[in-house]
C-alpha cells in the first residue's frame, strides 16, 4: 500500500492526532514514517552582555522543534515502525513538501487545523500542501472531539 509516509507536526494535540493516524497507516503497510517539524530562526536583542551595547543574536527555534521531534519519536518508539525525523528551516508547508519530494513519499498526512475560517483564505499548512503535494495527501479531521 504505502512504503514512505510523511507527517507534519508542531507538537500540538491536533497534530498528534495526525501523527497517530500516520503511524497507524505505517504500521499496517510496513511503511517508513518521516516526521517533519519546521522552524524559523528568531532574532533576539540581548542587553547586559560583555560589551557596552546591546547585541542582536539570531537564535533558532529549532530547540523547540527538536523537543517536538524527540517527544513524538519517543511516543511512537514501541509501535514497531521505522521512523526518521526532519527539522527543515523555513515555512512548514515548504518543508513538508521538500521532505516528501526528496524521500519519494507515497503519502503525506496532515491535520486539518487551519482549513476553516480566515486561515483557510489567508493560507494554512494543509491548504498549501494540498496544492503542491508530490503524492497523495490525507488530511485528518483534527477539529472533531477525541472519541467522536
Amino acid at each position: 500500500m504505502f512504503s514512505t509516509i510523511v507527517v507534519g507536526t508542531d507538537g500540538s494535540d491536533t497534530a498528534d492526532r495526525a501523527v497517530n493516524r500516520a503511524a497507524g497507516l505505517a504500521r499496517l503497510s510496513g511503511a517508513r514514517l518521516h516526521v517533519v517539524s519546521a522552524y524559523s530562526p528568531e532574532n533576539v536583542r540581548l542587553a547586559g552582555g560583555p560589551g557596552p551595547e546591546a547585541s542582536d543574536w539570531s537564535i533558532g527555534s529549532d530547540y523547540k522543534v527538536n523537543s517536538v521531534l524527540q517527544s513524538t519519536i519517543a511516543r511512537l518508539s514501541g509501535e514497531g515502525i521505522e521512523i526518521a525525523q526532519h527539522a527543515p528551516k523555513g515555512d512548514p508547508a515548504d518543508g513538508i513538501i521538500e521532505v516528501a519530494t526528496r524521500e519519494q513519499a507515497d503519502l503525506i498526512v496532515l491535520g486539518s487545523k487551519g482549513m476553516q475560517g480566515a486561515r483557510r483564505v489567508l493560507g494554512s499548512v494543509p491548504n498549501k500542501v494540498s496544492h503542491h503535494a508530490p503524492c497523495d495527501l490525507l488530511i485528518v479531521n483534527t477539529t472533531a472531539q477525541v472519541g467522536s
